[in-house]
């Protein structure tokens, strides 16, 4: 009897450390996906393509690194950067 209790608090003990792990996991992607979308990124130029800004959230562009604020209100005075039409990202510079 008092090895049967042991074992089921053992394994309440268990699941609740599961429970708190995957908890603090989604905590943090979602601080990451927060951080991202108060950044920027660059898609390099390709061949005959212009490069172009994106919102850090944005799916269009993968995650190569992101720029600030500053950076990217910069990059959008370059004549041959242009801003990605779907995530629009100068609406976050102003």
């Amino acid at each position: 009897m008092l090895a049967a209790c042991l074992e089921w608090q053992l394994r309440q003990t268990r699941n609740r450390i599961r429970e708190l792990e995957t908890q603090e996991q989604q905590e943090q992607r979602r601080r990451e996906r927060a951080w991202a979308e108060q950044s920027w990124k660059m898609q390099p130029k390709r061949t005959a393509d212009t490069a172009m800004l994106h919102r850090g959230g944005c799916t269009l562009c993968p995650d190569m690194g992101f720029i600030n604020r500053q950076e990217a209100i910069i990059a959008l005075a370059e004549p041959d950067i242009e801003p990605c039409q779907i995530c629009n990202p100068p609406t976050g510079l102003v």
